[in-house]
């Protein structure tokens, strides 16, 4: 069963609960992943945390600009996206993959952080963000 199937079933639930608010994330959501399908782009997290990523995105801006109403909604539609991820890894078995990627690439210097970050990124598979493994990066190879 896909993550698209999946969405589907707890659309249909949401909309027989009558979770108006859960409802329009989770069609945002379905929406989304359907249009990466036909796209030929068949990683659903990937999808899963761009979306997440714009909704807080979007609740910064709303804060900063003192709508807090709105940035609230923004950070319930994360949040209901975010049950569909990963779980995030921990900051202790983040800082011990950083170090295996700098270990693998023989890193020195701040010089060899783009290779490092590949390495990090793609051990991480989605499961941290790219600002987490960035910071833990640049403080292992300073």
């Amino acid at each position: 069963m896909t993550l698209a199937d999946t969405v589907k079933q707890d659309l249909t639930t949401a909309m027989k609960a009558g979770e108006k608010d859960r409802v329009g994330a989770l069609r945002l959501v379905l929406s989304e992943l359907q249009k990466a399908a036909k796209e030929g782009d068949g990683d659903e997290l990937a999808v899963l945390r761009r979306e997440r990523k714009r909704r807080l995105e979007a609740a910064t801006a709303f804060r900063d600009n003192g709508r807090g109403e709105l940035a609230d909604g923004e950070e319930a539609e994360a949040r209901v996206i975010e049950a569909y991820l990963p779980a995030e890894l921990s900051d202790d078995d983040l800082r011990a993959l950083v170090r295996e990627a700098v270990a693998e690439t023989g890193a020195s210097s701040p010089r060899d952080m783009g290779d490092v970050m590949k390495a990090a990124m793609a051990k991480a598979g989605g499961r941290a963000d790219g600002r987490r493994i960035s910071a833990l990066v640049r403080e292992e190879l300073a």
